[in-house]
């Protein structure tokens, strides 16, 4: 029998979907999406291994906490701290209309920043959803394929973001 790592996906047949935290000597912690933290046993065979990772005797504390980061934000709606440029602090979002008479929309620029966060967010829990799904690979692929060209056309609002690393980043050309 097949000894599952720290970051394989399952679907249980009571609890759902869920993550292995942790590989205990009998146990795995396993993270499911509704019901928590559970443990299940090592010879436990009633659920789907839907992405089973290689088990390796010793897991760093840098690997387990990249881990649960991916979990947490998956299957929790836990999103990191995304920081605003600090060039916008303060900054208002002014919408012009073309046609005369018409007001202006004014919107502050965190304001406008946070529904972007949350696009994102979205977009990739909605990614992690169609990855984990019982689609097949070929309809996946498609899929993603959109969700890489949303993300293309969400780079417009890269200037808003203080870290590169919270970018959004489309196709890349090879």
């Amino acid at each position: 029998m097949e000894i599952l790592g720290i970051g394989s996906r399952v679907e249980h047949p009571a609890f759902g979907s869920g993550v292995v935290i942790e590989v205990d000597v009998a146990a795995y912690q396993v993270c499911f999406i509704q019901y928590g933290i559970k443990a299940v046993g090592k010879n436990f065979d009633a659920w789907e291994i839907t992405e089973a990772i290689p088990h390796e005797e010793a897991v760093s504390f840098t690997e387990a906490e990249k881990a649960l980061v991916k979990i947490l934000k998956t299957y929790a709606g836990v999103s990191e701290t995304v920081e605003l440029g600090d060039k916008w602090n303060d900054g208002m979002l002014i919408l012009k209309p073309g046609e005369e008479g018409l007001k202006a929309k004014e919107i502050s620029i965190d304001s406008f920043f946070h529904k972007i966060v949350m696009v994102r967010d979205r977009l990739r829990v909605m990614e992690q959803r169609i990855n984990s799904s019982k689609l097949t690979d070929e309809e996946k692929v498609n899929l993603q394929q959109y969700i890489t060209r949303i993300y293309g056309s969400l780079t417009t609002f890269n200037v808003l973001f203080k870290r590169k690393d919270d970018y959004f980043v489309g196709e890349r050309s090879s």
